[in-house]
């Protein structure tokens, strides 16, 4: 039994807020989750939270939009009702996959075609200026030096001079200035007058109002991460629990504590005492991003290692999204074991899973911390080579377990629960991962 400790349950996963309860021995307090008819959030708290310890269970799966409104909305009405600390539990945290820029290694934004600038013919934003070797002569810029930059710069410089001193059908230099000059502060719009054109015997002026961006401006694109975390602060947030985030560096992002709790100690109990034989099996990485992960657990269970590589070599820029996966490691004759911390559309669980098999895998499990599973992947894993598929109940997995038979589930609700009771007592949580 915790004393003066309020659990609210938002509506994205019930059963989790449950065994949460379960576990820590109250009862999820009473709150009022709904619509109006416009389709805003409604929230009410109908329990006293002064001076108590809050903590809102919210995952990020299914409605995610409707999921985070709700959860600021309720973190906003505790601090309102002069709660003590406010803790956010997100099991799987809102758009963790979008943490920061996805620029590719030349620092240009990552797009299907060469972005092309408007009034050039050979540059992109993936095209990089050759540093100069030391003593050596300057780069050549992208159109010829700096040469050629110098005489565009004294033509446009005598041009200019040139039309001041002439006047415009009768009309003065100064006048034609004048009338020339912009009447507003937006830069995109500008007037260009052309002497040689006349209408009805006065010169015509073409207004141009279409941004041509300049050479080498980037179109730079949202950082979702960044505004989650000061929406989640700003409405009061005083604590964040989360489990196996996307990017390790979103931690950064937020002023406030942030405990990343570990599921690859699940995931690892699941492969002793479920996998027979778990010492001939090896463990599999399905890129090079979760290459750290699979190696922690394969070095915990004295396993061998294997890594999938994307090797992306397209044929040409519109291809940048095809790869070629090529398995470095060797799982003959063996059970090979995926492990990766998030599949959304499982595909490349899936494409892994067929790698494997051609190079002769017997049995191949893919375990996965959230098991988002959206769009067409239960159809996909139903007609993979994958034998099992395991998940943790970070997300409801209700309607998937219906629709997948190959489908198990591993329940994280305990590990939170005691994250709560060590937060709430004031106790290491780093202690819950030492198994020595």
């Amino acid at each position: 039994m915790v004393r003066n400790m309020v659990v609210f349950g938002g509506s994205s996963h019930p059963q989790l807020t449950q065994v949460i309860c379960n576990h820590l021995g109250i009862p999820p307090s009473s709150i009022f989750l709904g619509k109006f008819a416009v389709g805003e959030t409604r929230v009410e708290v109908q329990e006293s939270v002064r001076g108590k310890d809050v903590y809102v269970i919210q995952s990020g799966g299914g409605r995610v939009n409707d999921h985070l409104m709700e959860l600021l909305i309720t973190i906003s009405a505790c601090k309102t009702a002069s709660a003590k600390r406010v803790t956010a539990v997100l099991p799987l945290f809102p758009y963790s996959r979008q943490s920061d820029i996805p620029y590719n290694k030349s620092g240009a934004p990552l797009a299907k075609g060469g972005i092309k600038v408007a009034g050039s013919s050979d540059y992109t934003f993936d095209s990089r200026p050759q540093t100069p070797l030391p003593g050596g002569p300057e780069s050549v810029g992208l159109n010829g030096g700096a040469d050629n930059l110098h005489r565009q710069l004294s033509k446009l410089s005598t041009d200019h001079t040139s039309s001041s001193a002439k006047s415009i059908e009768g009309v003065p230099a100064h006048q034609t200035t004048t009338r020339l000059k912009r009447s507003s502060t937006n830069s995109s719009v500008h007037t260009v007058a052309h002497p040689e054109q006349k209408l009805n015997g006065e010169s015509s002026f073409q207004t141009k109002q279409n941004f041509e961006p300049q050479r080498g401006y980037r179109q730079w694109v949202a950082q979702a991460g960044t505004l989650v975390a000061d929406l989640l602060t700003c409405a009061g947030t005083d604590h964040v629990i989360t489990m196996d985030l996307h990017d390790p560096q979103y931690q950064g992002f937020f002023d406030i504590p942030v405990d990343n709790l570990y599921g690859r100690h699940l995931l690892r109990k699941y492969i002793q005492y479920q996998v027979p034989h778990y010492q001939n099996a090896v463990i599999v990485s399905p890129d090079a991003g979760g290459a750290k992960r699979a190696t922690a657990i394969a070095d915990a269970l004295a396993m061998p290692f294997a890594l999938i590589h994307k090797e992306r070599r397209p044929k040409q820029v519109t291809d940048r999204h095809n790869a070629t996966m090529i398995l470095v490691g060797s799982v003959a004759d063996r059970t090979a074991i995926l492990v990766d911390d998030l599949a959304d559309t499982s595909n490349t669980i899936t494409r892994a899973a067929k790698l494997l098999k051609r190079e002769g895998a017997t049995r191949i499990i893919a375990l996965v911390t959230h098991g988002v599973l959206s769009g067409e992947a239960i159809d996909r894993i139903n007609a993979s080579a994958l034998d099992k598929v395991v998940v943790t109940n970070s997300v409801d997995q209700d309607d998937h377990k219906r629709r997948c038979p190959k489908l198990e589930v591993l329940e994280v609700g305990t590990v939170f629960a005691e994250a709560i009771r060590r937060v709430h007592h004031g106790e290491s949580i780093s202690a819950l991962f030492l198994h020595d």
